[in-house]
């Protein structure tokens, strides 16, 4: 089985698994990341959402043969504390709901904010079209973005 070198929270972490395998799987079922959820498995509703490179990507789509070089941040190294302006944002609201899409949320709201300060609420809703809440928690979702980007001012 290949060999893999990924350096994921800022730590070096060499994986065994086929080529193929989802970069979800391997946080998942080899680093004990849990954070990252699985949800469609396709890339459509968000909940495996990490950063690669500073960019918000699918987890489910990024073959861990793609990986290698990539700087990834899980939901676990967004911050130490879970003191991220938006993390902190989101405790205010009071967002979650089931909780099950919101790492996947945080990390697609942390992603855009660190391009887009301070967008408009146009902005907002079309950065965070592509993540699902289940619970149907969007206004809130919205609301934390707009008090994040309030705190990274």
């Amino acid at each position: 089985m290949p060999t893999f070198n990924l350096k994921i929270n800022n730590e070096k972490h060499t994986v065994e698994a086929d080529a193929d395998t989802p970069l979800l799987w391997v946080l998942r079922d080899q680093i004990d990341l849990v954070g990252t959820k699985f949800g469609c498995g396709i890339g459509q509703c968000g909940a495996c959402t990490v950063h690669v490179d500073g960019n918000a990507m699918r987890s489910c789509l990024l073959l861990v043969s793609q990986a290698e070089g990539l700087n990834i941040t899980t939901i676990e190294g967004l911050s130490e504390q879970g003191d991220h302006p938006v993390q902190q944002a989101w405790k205010e609201i009071d967002v979650p709901q089931c909780g099950y899409c919101q790492s996947g949320q945080i990390m697609t709201a942390s992603a855009f904010l660190s391009k887009n300060p301070n967008p408009n609420e146009s902005e907002i809703r079309n950065a965070m079209h592509g993540n699902i809440c289940r619970c149907a928690s969007y206004n809130s979702i919205e609301e934390a973005i707009k008090v994040a980007s309030k705190k990274l001012s």
